[in-house]
């Protein structure tokens, strides 16, 4: 137990899919012999990887299968797991201040405290910024956690229903209609979009409603910018534009939303979007308490880097993930937000923390951008892949982008468990699709 309390302890705050990556194969590497004190820290007790919320907000995914108990994989990879929402740090006393954690009912779980460490490492990724905008943070949804995805399934379910049975909205000639809104025409509310017009689909083949899925679920995605997918190709853009456009999905570019009520969105050039039900999917921002920790942070205050993903203002804090402003030297800019980057950034910082442990010099991390994809549900799916295996870019669609996309999450369950374990948990998804519906019924 001595020997224990002696090891170097290494403090990673946020489970998201880089920051459990990595304190995952820091258990087995440095945990399990006893080299180091591991801690992951994060508000939840259970992993989802981010990228598949769009798919329980449409019903297209059971979340209940795909998560993980963070407790339980404390256990199986040597380190050590604390429930709470990091509210400061003490760069004087190097601790972490952890709130307290409270049941459904507002009783008290664990009191709130303070977690020493020698190292510690942020990966508290990032939320939804509203930009300001009047009434959308009271009247529009955002996907960051479980939760909101999984109540906007059930609004949408109980939308469906109550239009059906006359008590929503209705077209000009008396047919009830269902009126969905999703600004921001990234990634999220592209696949989202695309999700939701499937969901509409299944739950009319089910009976749960007798709409008509085109032409009475009215799906309107809405971007600020001249066209979709601003971060990625104009290929890529315009092939989704028409996909899109394929499945009856509203399309609105160059119209940036200047309020959200109740019933609709509003835009700058005049137009209203009817909407029952209003997504968020806009844009994000480093969370607020980055800004409190006395280290230089960005415009948008994620924590500044160096090319070792070491902070610039403590040389025992590193970040990585969307919550660090990281340099991407090749291309005169920072490392963008995106999955690949922080898979990229805990396999790196995996290594870093090792040579630090040993005395050695840090290395610096370089981000290989490998492309983006996008999928559009059982539809179809687009991207690009990039890198020195081709030689350059190349745009992909259709089946081969539909295997590549599915192929990203069974890298990372990969990571967590390993290969085998990531084998059989692919035949045990496919079972379970065959004998249950093909979304959330409730």
């Amino acid at each position: 137990m001595n020997e224990r309390v002696q090891a170097h302890r290494i403090v990673v705050v946020g489970g998201g899919a880089g920051g459990l990556e990595l304190v995952t194969r820091l258990g087995d590497k440095l945990g399990k012999r006893g080299r180091a004190h591991v801690t992951l820290v994060d508000r939840s007790p259970t992993h989802i990887w981010k990228p598949l919320l769009h798919e329980v907000a449409a019903g297209s995914m059971d979340p209940n299968t795909h998560q993980l108990e963070y407790a339980a994989q404390a256990s199986w990879h040597h380190f050590e797991f604390q429930q709470g929402e990091m509210t400061g740090v003490d760069r004087e006393r190097k601790t972490v201040a952890v709130g307290a954690c409270f049941d459904a009912d507002g009783v008290e779980l664990l009191p709130a405290r303070e977690l020493p460490y020698d190292t510690l490492v942020l990966a508290i990724g990032s939320v939804t910024h509203f930009f300001g905008v009047p009434g959308a943070a009271e009247h529009a949804i955002a996907l960051d956690t479980t939760a909101q995805a999984e109540r906007f399934r059930r609004r949408l379910v109980s939308a469906c229903v109550r239009a059906q049975n006359g008590l929503g909205r209705s077209h000009e000639d008396g047919r009830p209609r269902v009126d969905i809104a999703i600004i921001g025409g990234g990634a999220t509310g592209v696949e989202l979009s695309a999700e939701l017009r499937n969901t509409a689909q299944v739950l009319n083949a089910y009976g749960l409603h007798r709409l008509d899925p085109r032409r009475d679920v009215h799906i309107s995605v809405i971007e600020a910018g001249p066209r979709l997918l601003p971060a990625l190709s104009e290929r890529v853009s315009s092939e989704t534009a028409k996909l899109l456009r394929k499945l009856d999905v509203n399309v609105l570019v160059g119209e940036r939303v200047t309020e959200v009520t109740g019933e609709a969105v509003l835009t700058a050039s005049g137009k209203r979007v009817e909407a029952d039900l209003t997504v968020w999917a806009a844009g994000i921002t480093a969370p607020p308490v980055l800004r409190t920790l006395g280290l230089p942070v960005s415009k948008q205050g994620a924590i500044l880097v160096d090319a070792s993903l070491r902070s610039e203002g403590d040389p025992d804090i590193f970040a990585f993930g969307d919550c660090a402003s990281a340099p991407w030297p090749e291309k005169q800019t920072t490392v963008p937000p995106r999955a690949q980057a922080a898979h990229q950034q805990a396999s790196f910082l995996l290594r870093a923390l090792q040579d630090r442990l040993a005395g050695r010099p840090l290395p610096a991390f370089h981000f290989k951008d490998l492309g983006s994809l996008v999928s559009l549900g059982h539809f179809d799916a687009v991207g690009s892949l990039m890198g020195g295996l081709i030689g350059g870019s190349m745009f992909i669609e259709g089946m081969l982008a539909r295997l590549m996309y599915a192929s990203l999450y069974r890298m990372h369950v990969s990571a967590l468990h390993g290969p085998l374990r990531m084998m059989v948990d692919t035949v045990a998804h496919w079972l379970r699709s065959k004998t249950s519906p093909r979304v959330k019924l409730h």
